[in-house]
C-alpha cells in the first residue's frame, strides 16, 4: 500500500510539527511520521517537563523564605509526587493541543518508525518512506515529493558512564524520578547541567557539578558565567571546574563515587546518584540515510542555508543538524525549509539574532555575540552594564542579584550582543532580540520609555550606560 504526499516529515517534535503546520497553511498534503509521541523531546523529555519542575522548585524556594515578605508559613514541605503529577498534567494538556493542531491542519500522523528508501518502483529518487507501525501492522509506503528529516537528538553519554536508569541517569531518566535523592553529582556544567543543579538544590538536594572546562557555562559571556558561578555557590551548589572525570573510577556502592583529575591532583566525589549532562547526539541511525547521498559529519546531517541535504528534495532541521539545539530554532528552521520547498523565497536564518535562555535560578538569557566573540570578529567594542540592585522592581520582587550587559560596536553603534542574568530575564530577552532584528542602537533602546517600576528598566539603563549616561547607578 502506498500513499502520495507533497511532504513527509520524519519526526513530530517541535521542528517537525511546526513545519507540518506551515506546509499545510501553504496548501500541501502533509504527513508526519513519529515513533514516539507528538511534541517530541521538547514536550515530553526536555523544555516543558523540566521547566515545570523548575517552577515547582521556585515556588518551594519562595515559600521557604516567605517570612522575608512578612508572610508566615508554618511547616513548608515538598510533595514530590504532586510535583511530578503537575508536570505530567501540563505535558498531557500540551500534547492534546498538538494532536488538535494536526487534525485542524488535516495533517496525517503515522505512529511508527519511518525509514527512507532508495530508488524503487514507487519513486526514481530516494525518499519513499517505509513506516513500521508500533502495533505490528504491515509496513506502509509513503511517497512524497519532499522529505524533512526532523528526528531530533538524545542525551549523549561518556564511555564508562552508560545510563542505567537507577544510579547513573540521563536528563530523560531524571525527569521521571519517583523521589528525590539526598545528593547528586552532575557531570557537565553546561545549560542542562546547571538547570538541573539549580532545580535540585532548590528542592533540597546536595549538588556537586563537575565541569571539564575552566568555567561553567563556557559558551556564555565570561562575565555572565562568573556571576552565575558566584550566585550558584551562594546557594550551596559545589562547582568543580577544570575537572576531567575518570569513568573507570565509578563505584556503585551504597554511596556512588567517582574521581576526577583537577590541576594535577585526583579527587573523589560521592553522592547517591549521578547525572550525565554532556550534550546531545543526533538521531541519525536507522532512518535510511545510507540509502541516500545525504552526508553526515561529526554525527550531524549536513545541509545548506535552506536546510537542503545533498539530496535536494530532502531537507533536515533541528537537533539532527547540530548548531543551536533549541526548540524555537528547530521551529524556525522548519518554517524556512517548508517555505523554500514551496518557492516562498525565505531569508536564511541569522543565528546571531536568536535568543537563548537558561531557566536556572538565577535565570540567564542572551542574544548575539559575547564580548570575546565580538572582539575575535574584529570589532572594537564598548560595553554598557547595569545591575538589578539599582532597579526598584527587583528589590520589590526580592531578587536583586545580576545585571544586563550590552556589547556595542564602537564605530557604528550597532548592537552586537545582549547578555542578562537575574530575575525573569528569560521573559525580557525578546526586547533585545527585537532590537537586534531592527538594528536598534543603544540610543534608540534608551529612548524607548520603559515603565516604572518594572524589571525592564534595567535594559534601558544598560543602554544609557554604554555612553556613561546611566541615571540610577
Amino acid at each position: 500500500m502506498a500513499t502520495d504526499f507533497d511532504l513527509v516529515i520524519l519526526g513530530g517534535g517541535t521542528g517537525g510539527y511546526v513545519a507540518a503546520i506551515r506546509a499545510a497553511q501553504l496548501g500541501k498534503k502533509v504527513a508526519v511520521v513519529e515513533k514516539g509521541l507528538l511534541g517530541g523531546t521538547c514536550l515530553h523529555k526536555g523544555c516543558i517537563p523540566s521547566k515545570a519542575l523548575l517552577r515547582s522548585a521556585e515556588v518551594y524556594r519562595t515559600a521557604k523564605k516567605a517570612s522575608e515578605f512578612g508572610v508566615q508559613i508554618d511547616g513548608v514541605s515538598l510533595d514530590f509526587q504532586q510535583v511530578q503529577s503537575r508536570k505530567e498534567s501540563i505535558v498531557q494538556s500540551l500534547h492534546n493541543g498538538v494532536k488538535h493542531l494536526m487534525k485542524k491542519g488535516d495533517i496525517q500522523v503515522f505512529e511508527g518508525m519511518g525509514r527512507i528508501l532508495g530508488p524503487s518502483i514507487f519513486s526514481p529518487m530516494p525518499g519513499t518512506i517505509s513506516v513500521e507501525f508500533k502495533d505490528g501492522r504491515e509496513n506502509e509506503m509513503l511517497v512524497p515529493q519532499n522529505v524533512i528529516v526532523a528526528t531530533g537528538s538524545r542525551p549523549r553519554t561518556l564511555p564508562g558512564l552508560e545510563f542505567d536508569g537507577e544510579r547513573v541517569l540521563s536528563s530523560d531518566e531524571a525527569l521521571t524520578m519517583e523521589s528525590l535523592p539526598s545528593s547528586m553529582i552532575i557531570v557537565g556544567g553546561g545549560v542542562i547541567g546547571i538547570e538541573w543543579a539549580s532545580m535540585l538544590n532548590d528542592f533540597g538536594v546536595d549538588v556537586t557539578v563537575l565541569e571539564y572546562a575552566d568555567r561553567i557555562l563556557p559558551t556564555e559571556d565570561e562575565e555572565i558565567s562568573k556571576e552565575a558561578a558566584r550566585l550558584l555557590k551562594k546557594k550551596g551548589i559545589k562547582l568543580v571546574t577544570s575537572a576531567k572525570v575518570l569513568p573507570e573510577t565509578l563505584q556503585k556502592d551504597a554511596q556512588l563515587s567517582i574521581s576526577a583529575e583537577r590541576k594535577g591532583t585526583t579527587e573523589t566525589y560521592s553522592a547517591e546518584k549521578l547525572l550525565v549532562s554532556v550534550g546531545r547526539q543526533a538521531n541519525v541511525e536507522g532512518i535510511g540515510l545510507e540509502n541516500t547521498s545525504i552526508a553526515v559529519k561529526n554525527g550531524f546531517i549536513e545541509t545548506n542555508d535552506m536546510f537542503q541535504t545533498a539530496e535536494s528534495h530532502i531537507y533536515a532541521i533541528g537537533d539532527v543538524i547540530g548548531g543551536l539545539q533549541l526548540a524555537h530554532v528547530a521551529s524556525h528552521e522548519g518554517i524556512t525549509a517548508v517555505e523554500h520547498l514551496c518557492n516562498e523565497n525565505p531569508h536564511p536564518l541569522d543565528y546571531s539574532m536568536i535568543s537563548k535562555c537558561i531557566y536556572s535560578s538565577p535565570e540567564m538569557a542572551s542574544v548575539g555575540y559575547t564580548e570575546k566573540e565580538a572582539k575575535e570578529k574584529g570589532y572594537a567594542v564598548k560595553i554598557g552594564k547595569f545591575p538589578f540592585k539599582a532597579v526598584g522592581k527587583a528589590l520589590v520582587y526580592g531578587e536583586s542579584d545580576g545585571f544586563v550587559k550590552l556589547v556595542v560596536d564602537e564605530k557604528t553603534d550597532d548592537l552586537l550582543g545582549v547578555h542578562m542574568i537575574g530575575p525573569h530575564v528569560t521573559d525580557m530577552i525578546s526586547e533585545a532580540g527585537l532590537a537586534r532584528v531592527l538594528d536598534a542602537t543603544p540610543f534608540e533602546i534608551a529612548h524607548t520609555v520603559h515603565p516604572h517600576p518594572s524589571l525592564s528598566e534595567v535594559i534601558g539603563e544598560a543602554a544609557l550606560a554604554v555612553d556613561g549616561k546611566a541615571i540610577h547607578f
